[in-house]
């Protein structure tokens, strides 16, 4: 999938189809004079139906379906004949989906098992035939209902993706090489800020043919939260882990204060975030000495005293099982 096919939010014009009208048919047959009324019922109109596809992974395929309309219901006819329901649309979304009414905002419902199905938008009852209608005192009625009409909304649908544990970092923090090293997603890598333009998803494979979910998230910067940068628009992503690795390389002037960066900026966004499950992680350790690990290492237990915290090395393939076990345990405490 290339960058420009990753969608994860539209806006789309949705209409249920209406009702069909019920029928005024009065029975007419030879040799029976009063037949009475045998009006049919109309038909339902269509539904506009959300599914769940665990095969998708992007809205790109609704980003050019600007209206979504489904058919609408058939008239009742003579001989209690009920009209035809109207045509019911489906429209496949990946698994993370949230649907927003545009209008009020309010997140109407979410998507997130395969071949889930949600009724976005209601069809049009069908109206009753004049059958429904007779009576001792009113043997021919010569009228029926007609049908409901459809409903129209405007909605938004925002995808966040799902995964167990999201990647957060500054640009040039490691990410897409971390993820690249842990599962076979094969993410754009190189040495230059927002290399990382999509969320990239990638599974590791754990030990007894287990696994795990892990997302590169596009990078982040002070002021995220605020609209700068390509992160603030990927925050949604993080909401959907259970835990967060913080990425920092060691090269880092100050790993204490570009870690409070990162979390002011996730706190900013969303204060729930702090609830989640955090561990640091020090990339580019190939770098260190055992004397500098030393150090560094007394250096971080005093700042990072509630926080766990890893060295690795992506490149050279260092602390990556450790890592795993780490993930592992925290996701499965």
């Amino acid at each position: 999938m290339t960058e420009g096919n990753f969608v994860d939010y539209v806006k789309i014009f949705v209409s249920s189809g209406k009702g069909g009208k019920g029928s005024t048919h009065l029975h007419r047959e030879k040799f029976i004079q009063y037949g009475g009324p045998d009006g049919g019922d109309g038909g339902r109109g269509g539904h506009v139906v959300l599914v769940g596809n665990k095969g998708l992974w992007t809205l790109f395929h609704l980003k050019f379906a600007r209206h979504v309309k489904a058919g609408h219901g058939g008239d009742g006819g003579g001989d209690r004949s009920t009209g035809a329901d109207g045509e019911d649309k489906y429209i496949e979304v990946p698994l993370g989906t949230v649907v927003k009414d545009k209008e009020t905002g309010e997140t109407l419902f979410e998507i997130t098992e395969d071949g889930e199905k949600k009724i976005l938008c209601q069809g049009g009852k069908g109206g009753l035939g004049n059958w429904h209608f007779r009576s001792s005192t009113n043997q021919t009625p010569r009228y029926a209902q007609p049908g409901l009409p459809g409903l129209e909304m405007d909605v938004i649908l925002e995808l966040k993706v799902l995964a167990d544990v999201g990647l957060v970092g500054f640009p040039n923090a490691g990410k897409s090489t971390l993820l690249s090293v842990l599962t076979s997603a094969k993410p754009k890598i190189a040495d230059y800020p927002f290399t990382t333009l999509k969320p990239n998803l990638g599974i590791v494979a754990y030990r007894d043919f287990q696994s795990f979910v892990i997302a590169d998230i596009p990078g982040i910067i002070e002021g995220a939260a605020e609209g700068k940068g390509l992160g603030h628009y990927f925050l949604r992503h993080i909401e959907r882990n259970s835990t967060l690795l913080f990425l920092v390389p060691v090269d880092t002037p100050n790993i204490k204060e570009e870690y409070d960066i990162l979390v002011n900026e996730l706190t900013k966004y969303n204060p729930e975030m702090l609830d989640k499950e955090r561990l640091l992680v020090i990339s580019k350790c190939d770098m260190l000495d055992d004397e500098l690990k030393a150090e560094l290492k007394i250096q971080l237990d005093k700042e990072f005293k509630d926080i766990p915290y890893m060295f690795i090395s992506s490149v050279a393939q260092q602390g990556l099982q450790d890592l795993k076990d780490k993930l592992w345990k925290m996701l499965n405490d």
